[in-house]
């Protein structure tokens, strides 16, 4: 279990869920999730002490005022994995030939993919298109890095994580502007937790 991955939940999570004490808008947001079976994503597991729990998100879409949702629920309660959607859900909207020259299994985060989950409205004038791109290594990294960089002034503008096995995820942004100046840490971020780490020790 990585941050970003989406689970759908039992109907005895749902259960404990909608029974906690909520305000009108967030009990609204919840029980349509529950009612269309649309996956919440883990988020990071900061402060869990008990295993048999896990933090996950909902990124409510407009109509319930873009809130975040936070719950936890035990993990036997997560139901069958959910993906994120790929780069079709936006090709149109990126920059010539960029589709084609990102490595395969690029999954689209923040509100372009939910709005694709969902069929809700989430996407807002001032949205990025949040991408999360696997890589290797630290070579595999640079490239992509690189290759986005070319299109910073890209408007949606092109964000995301470069994500290394294991689940280690950098902003490329920050990866990017620490691999130019040849030093520097970036910030890393991991399933229970962040830390500033020096880019080589990152794969």
């Amino acid at each position: 279990m990585q941050r970003h991955d989406l689970f759908h939940l039992s109907p005895d999570a749902w259960t404990g869920i909608l029974g906690r004490a909520w305000d009108a808008e967030a009990l609204a947001c919840l029980t349509h999730w529950r009612n269309h079976d649309l996956p919440l994503v883990v988020s990071r597991q900061t402060g869990m002490t008990d295993d048999t729990m896990v933090a996950l998100g909902l990124p409510a879409p407009a109509r319930w005022s873009r809130r975040r949702l936070a719950v936890q629920v035990r993990a036997d309660g997560l139901g069958r994995p959910a993906d994120l959607p790929g780069v079709e859900c936006v090709a149109g909207l990126f920059p010539s030939g960029l589709v084609d020259a990102l490595p395969e299994q690029v999954r689209i985060a923040g509100s372009f993919g939910w709005q694709h989950l969902t069929g809700l409205a989430c996407v807002h004038a001032d949205s990025d298109i949040d991408l999360l791109v696997r890589v290797a290594d630290v070579p595999g990294a640079d490239a992509v890095a690189a290759l986005l960089a070319g299109h910073r002034q890209h408007r949606p503008r092109l964000d995301g994580e470069l994500i290394f096995p294991g689940g280690a995820a950098v902003a490329w942004r920050e990866w990017a502007a620490v691999r130019d100046a040849a030093a520097g840490q970036v910030l890393v971020k991991r399933l229970r937790g962040a830390a500033l780490e020096d880019p080589l020790a990152v794969a």
